[in-house]
């Protein structure tokens, strides 16, 4: 009886030890997609950035946000490349959207969108993320079209797909 009491926690405590373990997995994974570094001949530029790879999180981006920190900023990831289009509708800080192709390569960069503007702001290329980040950020960093971001997506199939 004892034996199997002693069996029965052993085997428990594994359990929760594989869990324990996945968690962090998981969390690390997390992590390192949050993290993103853009190159440009100033220098390295690390952002934390938040993923939005489905609709609905395309949908609502950065709207009705009223601060960003300046190495804060969305990733948008189409999962393929496409043409893409942006507006500001309910975006109330002025944002810089930078045009990414699938092997991380700056195609095109809009700076400052106009807050509440509901012009479209074409990507005028084939792209497969879209970075935005505070107004003006881009031109402090020196970026530039050809300037490349580091990011464990780029090079990958969709992580939705």
């Amino acid at each position: 009886m004892r034996f199997s009491t002693i069996t029965r926690s052993a085997f428990l405590a594994v359990r929760l030890g594989f869990c324990a373990l996945a968690l962090v997995l998981l969390t690390a994974c997390s992590n390192a997609e949050s993290r993103l570094v853009l190159h440009t001949a100033k220098g390295d530029f690390a952002f934390t950035v938040e993923i939005a790879d489905d609709g609905a999180e395309r949908a609502q981006g950065l709207m009705f946000r009223d601060h960003l920190a300046a190495d804060a900023g969305m990733l948008f990831d189409y999962g393929t490349e496409q043409l893409a289009s942006f507006w500001m509708q309910n975006t109330l800080i002025p944002l810089d959207m930078i045009f990414i192709g699938a092997d991380g390569v700056v195609k095109n960069i809009h700076v400052n969108a106009r807050p509440l503007d509901t012009t479209s702001i074409p990507s005028g290329v084939p792209i497969r993320f879209v970075l935005e980040v505070p107004g003006g950020r881009s031109t402090e960093i020196g970026l530039e079209i050809g300037d490349t971001m580091e990011h464990p997506r780029v090079g990958q199939p969709p992580a939705n797909g």
